[in-house]
């Protein structure tokens, strides 16, 4: 046995601390003062992203094996985190425009544009594009990950096979639509649903956790976009990206349309 292995852990090894403060690092003179917070939210964001894919996978897995109850408290969790999130953009605000303005110009085209583990949660809630996958190296491990998530099912789809193995008559053709495509309003699906609604309170509970998700990821993006417009205005983002201008187009857009649709048919 090695040492290593012996060793008892300690709070600084386990959580790799010395590595972990060792990873901001300014690129101002001085340095700006702010450019530390903005690479630190940044880096917890990441964090984040990472810990949201661990728990939606775990959250499709467990709709796989028709552990529903589990599935709701997993989709609680994320819940929760997105709210977290969202609360530090609150911190990310109190950076004035002029503060951000100091050091910008040294980020050169780095761009939160490119968070490819947000892109991949995008495309686990059915959001996929294969533009998006270009914008990354071939052969990086960010282009690996697109690609799997590109080609993988949704958490819309799990939850339609699931619905399908609790009875419901979800037509083949949504059982075995092309994954890659987006999730489009659905009359067969709404009537299904419609039902769930009326009869089946534990399917109905699966499906309100699901439109929690849905409303979080909208929240986020609402005020991602309120932020950015705060700090920079109308200009376009670092390295070129579109800025508030993009951001602004993805507000108010529904992940799960047929949830949404069916609260007028009830």
């Amino acid at each position: 046995m090695s040492e290593d292995a012996q060793a008892a852990a300690t709070y600084g090894s386990y959580l790799k601390i010395d590595d972990l403060l060792s990873l901001q690092q300014p690129r101002s003179a001085g340095p700006e003062h702010d450019e530390t917070l903005f690479i630190i939210i940044h880096q917890v964001y990441e964090l984040w992203f990472k810990e949201l894919l661990h728990e939606l996978d775990r959250a499709m897995q467990l709709l796989e094996a028709d552990e529903s109850h589990r599935s709701q408290h997993t989709l609680k969790r994320i819940l929760t985190i997105l709210k977290v999130m969202v609360a530090q953009l609150d911190i990310l605000e109190t950076m004035t425009p002029l503060e951000f303005l100091s050091f910008r110009e040294r980020l050169d085209a780095a761009s939160g544009f490119q968070s490819d583990q947000f892109r991949q949660i995008e495309f686990l809630l059915g959001v996929k594009s294969e533009q998006t996958i270009r914008r990354f190296p071939d052969g990086s491990r960010a282009r690996a990950a697109l690609e799997r998530r590109y080609r993988a099912p949704t958490l819309w789809d799990a939850f339609l096979r699931y619905l399908s193995r609790e009875r419901y008559d979800v037509p083949q053709s949504h059982l075995a639509r092309d994954v890659i495509a987006p999730v489009e309003p659905s009359h067969e699906i709404q009537r299904i649903l419609a039902d769930v609604y009326h009869r089946d309170p534990k399917n109905a509970e699966l499906c309100e956790r699901l439109v929690d998700l849905d409303e979080g990821i909208q929240e986020w993006r609402y005020r991602h976009v309120k932020m950015v417009e705060r700090t920079i205005g109308a200009r376009r983002g670092t390295g070129g990206s579109p800025g508030a201008a993009y951001l602004r187009e993805t507000v108010g857009r529904p992940i799960f349309p047929d949830l949404w649709e069916i609260r007028s048919q009830l």
